[in-house]
């Protein structure tokens, strides 16, 4: 893996276990958008497994802590949440294109953002099981 150096603050460095997750987990979104309209797995589980696709897509680019990547994950899904607030949609000339609704939203809810939060927790909780596992010494 080559590793490159932008501003020395950010490593990139491509990892194919995560590009592989995000895969998975983009075609699985994908396939609750298209089969499930309504219910708890369209709305909330959806929304965890989004920010967990979103987490996985920048660590397979950007070699930052997991608790870094989950602040900036989080960060992007509140904004666009916020975003909803408003008719940002309109002003992007986007409020009748189907991906768009679909991939931005457009109804602000409060359980979004729970469930964005649960996702990073259970991200950070994974991440933290996983490395401890690994830094352990073989008997």
């Amino acid at each position: 893996m080559s590793t490159l150096i932008i501003n020395n603050f950010t490593k990139m460095k491509f990892n194919l276990t995560y590009f592989i997750l995000f895969i998975i987990l983009f075609l699985i979104e994908i396939g609750i958008a298209y089969f499930l309209h309504t219910g708890f797995i369209r709305h909330t589980f959806g929304d965890f497994l989004v920010v967990i696709m979103l987490y996985c897509f920048l660590k397979s680019f950007i070699d930052f802590t997991p608790v870094k990547t989950a602040i900036y994950v989080l960060l992007i899904a509140y904004t666009i949440e916020i975003l909803q607030l408003t008719p940002f949609l309109k002003w992007l000339n986007l409020q009748n294109n189907t991906l768009a609704n679909t991939v931005l939203g457009h109804t602000f809810h409060t359980n979004d953002l729970w469930a964005y939060t649960i996702g990073m927790l259970t991200v950070i909780f994974i991440e933290f099981m996983f490395n401890k596992s690994n830094s352990q010494p073989s008997q």
